[in-house]
Formats: C-alpha cells, sequence, structure tokens
C-alpha cells in the first residue's frame, strides 16, 4: 500500500508504521492516518489531522468523544470484505446443512460413519428452498443474498431503515419488525455493524422466536450476540446448529465453554481473511485520495453519530 501511494504521489510523504511505537512523533504534522485505530490521547497530538481512514469495516474503536466532537473525517472500507465475507458465511450454512464438522471428526478417527451422520437427529439437509435472513442487509448482506439464491434460496433482509436491494430480497423489514420474521427463517445471519443500538441484538428473546431447528451465523462482531443463550438454545437442541465467526472474547480463550457447545462451529474471525484484501484496500484508499485531492465527495464516510 505505502509503495503504491508513493508511486502515485511522490509529493507526499507516505510513512509506513509496521507497529503503534513508532506513532507519537508522527502524529503532530499527520494529514492523514490509516490504520485500525487512533486513541482519544494520540488524537490529542495531531492536531493537523483531517481525515482517519480505518483499515477495518467495524469503527467501534474509534467512537469516543473527542472524535465524534472533531471536524476529522471518517471513512472505511466498506465493501472490501464483503466478498470473502459472504463466501465464508456460505461455506459456513453449506457445512452445516451438510455436517462437515462430524465428516471431519470421524475422518481423524479413520470412521466410515455414514450410519452415525444420518442418525442423528441434525440430518443431513439441503440449502435449496430454505429461507435465509439476514440481519443487517449492507455490502457483506448483498453479496451473501446473491449467493444464496444461487442456491435457491429464499432470502429476506432486515435493515435499520426497513429499505435495501429490493432486487436481492424477497422481503425486507426495519430492525423493529425483527421479532416478526424471525420464526419464519431456517437460517439467521448477523451481520450488523456494532453500536450501542445492536449490542446483544440476537438474546435469549429473539432465539427463543427462531423455529426449532434453525441455525445461527454470526460474522459481525461478537458483542451482537448473547453467547450464553446460544449455548443454551444448543444443549437443549432449540437450534440445530450455530457457527460463529466472532466471539465476545477474541482470541477465544480455552476455557470459554463455547468450545464445547454441541453443534457449534467456530472459525477464528478469519471470514474477511482473503489473498485479495491489501489489493482491495489499497484500490480503494487510492480511489479516495483522488476523491480528497480534487476536491469531491467522499464515499465510504462513517456516520459519526451512528457509529457506521
Amino acid at each position: 500500500m505505502a509503495e503504491t501511494l508513493r508511486r502515485r504521489w511522490p509529493e507526499m510523504r507516505v510513512v509506513h508504521l509496521p507497529d503503534y511505537d513508532a506513532l507519537p512523533p508522527e502524529l503532530p504534522d499527520s494529514d492523514i492516518f490509516v490504520g485500525y485505530s487512533l486513541r482519544a490521547e494520540q488524537l490529542a497530538h495531531a492536531k493537523k489531522l483531517k481525515w482517519i481512514h480505518s483499515t477495518a469495516a467495524g469503527v467501534a474503536q474509534l467512537m469516543y468523544p473527542e472524535l465524534r466532537e472533531s471536524e476529522v473525517l471518517v471513512t472505511n472500507p466498506r465493501g472490501v470484505f464483503s466478498v470473502p465475507m459472504a463466501e465464508h458465511t456460505l461455506g459456513m450454512m453449506t457445512a452445516m446443512a451438510r455436517n462437515f464438522p462430524d465428516s471431519l471428526r470421524f475422518q481423524d478417527q479413520a470412521k466410515w460413519g455414514q450410519q452415525q451422520l444420518w442418525d442423528l437427529p441434525q440430518q443431513l439437509s439441503e440449502l435449496s428452498a430454505k429461507t435465509l435472513l439476514i440481519v443487517g442487509f449492507g455490502s457483506i448482506g448483498h453479496e451473501l443474498a446473491s449467493r444464496a439464491r444461487a442456491f435457491d434460496m429464499g432470502v429476506w433482509g432486515v435493515t435499520r431503515s426497513g429499505k435495501g436491494d429490493a432486487n436481492l430480497a424477497e422481503r425486507i423489514v426495519p430492525a423493529s419488525e425483527l421479532h416478526t420474521v424471525l420464526p419464519e427463517a431456517d437460517y439467521v445471519v448477523i451481520a450488523a455493524p456494532e453500536t450501542t443500538e445492536t449490542k446483544k441484538l440476537i438474546g435469549a428473546g429473539e432465539i427463543s422466536r427462531m423455529k426449532r431447528g434453525a441455525r445461527l451465523i454470526n460474522v459481525g462482531r461478537g458483542s451482537l450476540l448473547d453467547e450464553s443463550a446460544l449455548i443454551s438454545a444448543l444443549e437443549s437442541g432449540h437450534l440445530a446448529g450455530a457457527a460463529l465467526d466472532v466471539t465476545g472474547i477474541e482470541p477465544l480463550p480455552e476455557i470459554s465453554p463455547l468450545w464445547r457447545a454441541p453443534n457449534l462451529f467456530i472459525t477464528p474471525h478469519t471470514s474477511a481473511v482473503s489473498d485479495r484484501l491489501w489489493q482491495r484496500e489499497t484500490a480503494l484508499l487510492v480511489e479516495l485520495l483522488e476523491l480528497w485531492f480534487s476536491g469531491q465527495p467522499m464515499k465510504n464516510v462513517v456516520d459519526l453519530s451512528r457509529g457506521y
């Protein structure tokens, strides 16, 4: 990324720091900051700062009062992670429908577990004709929807406003109506941003409204899901399975009960990882810088009042 920017704008001083240790002396002269986070005490020293570009889609780490009350522009890489996250999520759904986790366990035991797989309460099933409810129907949700429709799934979306791309979903409802659509879904995917309003968005009450035998996937943030309620629903059999790419505490401690929850598939926050990640990050930043230097309206601007 740094070399690309230096070639495109040789007159601009581009400083690439591998970590935050050498950041303090650079802050007073910085006009633009690109990175995961800038703390409030660091912001206080960035007297010339005009723009923060977060390399992470989630910007909860930047939503402190000092930044919200400043005139610093904040952008994020919205859309950069959508394709790998959609493919990862669909992979999780397919893995649960076809019970790949147990197949791998039998393979590790050199055991031909055909009958055992068939006899499980969570029978091998199909994604075809199932209803997928995407909670947080943004760029990730749109990419997931287009792929799920190729599997002949019905797709419903939930957004804050109840608006979205109607070409990708049969029905889109506002977040206030989440309880009314949860009972209809076979698969519920949490892909909403982390804000004060979305913490514990899916709790015991919401899970209880899901149909018995449904499956729940969280690729948003760990804070959006009540993990204790999830474990209870898996242990009781109310949910046939669940998949998590994010957890409330990361890395997930060895003592976490999530590791021992039945029919839970865990990946270590890798849904956004791709061999094309930094190519996409760089291309977006170049595009944003072109807009910035030409004085055109910026894209991917974070609404500091909403937190995304």
